[in-house]
């Protein structure tokens, strides 16, 4: 036909089809949207007598509505835009392995690899479990250690967890892990290290786009960012919900606690202020974390919060946290023959969290009613890892809280020792001591039980529902809350005779093989298995 001309085949285009007809929807809904309320607002102001305000309010809401949904589908495009060029940048930083086939990059998200504690001993039992299983999948690690190379935290992890790994791992150094420091907020701390994670995710995201993410720590907020725009199967292993009802609750009652400062507790309008904080957090909080397509939780504590607050039941599951069981199970366990010293060991990480200056007042209690008869010589050894300036100006206000009691040269210290010393301290120590309120599971609980030692634990969480429980209808230890009950529990298991002593470890060891590190494996490539189909 004359004027007529075959018309050109469209150039491709990103989007695909079904995006482009979602987006004309999205249109077209928004178009029917504005002319529905402008016609009920209409109808609704006429009917009381007024359209010169109709005609006003119409002419600015209407605006009003057609900007908000441009600006809603330019956040749409611009954060689609970003997708697309993460995944151009993930194929220019991957690199083909040997067979010529590219590796499976499974990352973690753990900005304190370095440091000493139960977290840590999770995050190198899930590597090594992983390498053991896939051939095809290379490890890496997010890291802010940037004190120590790859090859030393490698070895670290041997030195003090016993944890020797099959295959390399790769290492991504981030420099703003300040970002999620608490010092660097002293007000509104879960909120500000919350969005500090953000920035320190995307610093991640930049620097390695994996296949599979798992956030190993305890930063929720990193989900979605790696779910949703570096387009990652994610998952996650909760320690400890960053914000719990039992936290609320602390704040509802005003109660004076590490996270809830005196002057708040004493002020009915802060306490107010602060709870509507939280339950905006927790709002927030609950809303990332449901982003996760696998959630690992360490405890039946953290389990009842976590499904509480993040509402995803279908992909939760319980998978204990690794517990070098066996080499404190090769600890011989005899009678007691010395009782010229009883030592009682505590281990953990030198937190505010983990209530040391509970351990020392209860301890100094103690050896103030033990010089009214003759007892053998008392030892505290507080043995835990520090992981940076707070926790050694801690160490130093504990070691000064010591000198005011008067019971310095009865409490020792030892900080960042090997594993093999560790083992020692266990191996002498009559008890072991536990003060954390809500502990989330209790790693430093299951050591001291499996070496030998009776245990004393906080009354609650981990402990209290999963640990220190009968067995085989005997008790495994011993549970207290505060300064008096530990006193008085100690001062009780002291006055036992070697043999009722020698009875309850035989019982506590017995119960430990649940928390093994072959337990963990099993369970943690059942849960993960969903992040590799």
């Amino acid at each position: 036909m004359p004027g007529w001309s075959r018309p050109r085949p469209a150039r491709s285009h990103p989007f695909r089809r079904k995006d482009v007809a979602a987006f004309s929807k999205m249109v077209a809904g928004g178009l029917c949207l504005c002319g529905l309320i402008r016609r009920v607002s209409c109808d609704a102001w006429l009917s009381v007598g007024n359209p010169f305000n109709v005609e006003l309010l119409c002419s600015l809401l209407i605006p009003a509505l057609f900007l908000s949904g441009i600006l809603c589908i330019c956040l749409v495009v611009l954060l689609w835009g970003i997708r697309l060029w993460i995944q151009q940048r993930k194929k220019q930083l991957t690199s083909a392995g040997k067979d010529g086939k590219r590796p499976l990059l499974v990352a973690f998200f753990h900005p304190y690899c370095n440091a000493g504690g139960g977290g840590e001993r999770v995050l190198w039992c899930a590597i090594r479990t992983l390498q053991k299983k896939y051939r095809n999948v290379t490890c890496v690690v997010y890291t802010g250690d940037r004190d120590a190379t790859g090859e030393e935290i490698v070895e670290g992890a041997f030195r003090r967890f016993n944890i020797k790994l099959t295959h390399p791992v790769k290492f991504v150094f981030l420099e703003k892990r300040y970002l999620v420091e608490a010092s660097l907020y002293p007000h509104f701390t879960l909120l500000g290290q919350s969005l500090g994670s953000v920035f320190l995710g995307w610093e991640a995201l930049l620097k390695c786009v994996p296949d599979i993410y798992i956030d190993s720590m305890g930063y929720a907020f990193t989900l979605p960012l790696f779910k949703y725009l570096g387009g990652c199967c994610v998952g996650c292993y909760v320690h400890y919900p960053t914000i719990s009802t039992d936290m609320l609750s602390v704040v509802r009652n005003q109660d004076t606690r590490f996270n809830n400062a005196a002057f708040i507790t004493n002020s009915p309008l802060f306490s107010k202020f602060k709870l509507v904080y939280y339950y905006f957090f927790a709002f927030m909080y609950g809303l990332v974390g449901s982003c996760s397509d696998v959630i690992m939780v360490n405890s039946s504590w953290t389990l009842n919060h976590i499904l509480s607050l993040w509402r995803a039941g279908a992909c939760t599951s319980v998978v204990y946290p690794p517990c070098d069981v066996q080499t404190f199970l090769d600890i011989p366990l005899e009678e007691e023959k010395s009782t010229t010293e009883y030592s009682i060991v505590s281990v953990s990480q030198f937190r505010p969290e983990k209530d040391h200056p509970l351990q020392i007042r209860a301890f100094a209690k103690l050896l103030k009613e033990k010089r009214l008869g003759q007892q053998p010589s008392l030892k505290l050894i507080l043995i835990g890892g520090c992981r940076n300036q707070q926790d050694e100006e801690r160490v130093n206000n504990l070691k000064g809280l010591c000198e005011e009691l008067g019971v310095s040269n009865n409490v020792k210290f030892r900080m960042n020792i090997p594993f093999e010393e560790l083992k020692r301290h266990l191996a002498k120590a009559t008890i072991g001591l536990h003060t954390m309120w809500n502990e989330h599971f209790g790693i430093g609980v299951v050591e001291c039980m499996a070496a030998g030692t009776v245990i004393l634990a906080h009354n609650s969480g981990g402990p209290k529902l999963d640990i220190v429980v009968p067995y085989g209808g005997h008790i495994t230890g011993f549970l207290a809350e505060n300064e008096d009950n530990y006193a008085e529990m100690m001062a009780y298991i002291l006055s036992l005779s070697p043999e009722k002593r020698l009875e309850i470890r035989e019982n506590a060891r017995r119960s430990v093989h649940r928390f093994s590190d072959q337990h963990f494996e099993e369970t943690f490539l059942l849960s993960v298995e969903p992040l590799f189909k």
